[in-house]
């Protein structure tokens, strides 16, 4: 089986709609990409670990916060290099100024032998659903419409 994610979509209704959170992530070879780059906070979790509880974990260790209230499941799908992604849908807030992403090793330049340490994400941020659907990576955008239906 290949690599399995696990993440929260975090939402709450604003006067303009709907917003979401998402995350840009860390390091050098995303700095300069914004349309397509654009995550929900997830993370891999082992055979037989339960996904909700990755899941929470994965926003905490991205984000500096805990999830708090109950999960509302948005299904899995399979992103284009093959890792399955299962999302959880969380209504809540959380203040992007306050983001602490934690810190992981990269090799940097690619096969250099040289490790480097970057935050996960570099930034979160509050979208429209519209705006959402062009920050978001392509084969994640079904969790957009999930939640919009749900």
């Amino acid at each position: 089986m290949g690599t399995r994610s696990a993440g929260i979509l975090m939402y709450h209704h604003t006067e303009g709609g709907m917003v979401v959170l998402l995350v840009h992530p860390g390091g050098p070879f995303w700095r300069n990409r914004d349309l397509g780059a654009w995550s929900i906070p997830k993370g891999e979790y082992q055979e037989g670990e339960d996904p909700q509880i990755a899941a929470r974990r994965e926003f905490a260790e991205e984000l500096g916060v805990d999830p708090k209230g109950p999960l509302r499941p948005l299904g899995k799908l399979r992103q284009r290099g093959g890792k399955i992604v299962v999302a959880y849908a969380l209504e809540g807030t959380l203040d992007v100024a306050t983001v602490r992403s934690n810190k992981i090793a990269i090799e940097w330049p690619p096969r250099s032998g040289r490790a480097i340490y970057i935050p996960e994400i570099d930034r979160a941020a509050w979208f429209t659903l519209p705006v959402a659907r062009n920050k978001i990576l392509a084969s994640q955008e079904p969790f957009l419409d999930r939640l919009e239906t749900m």
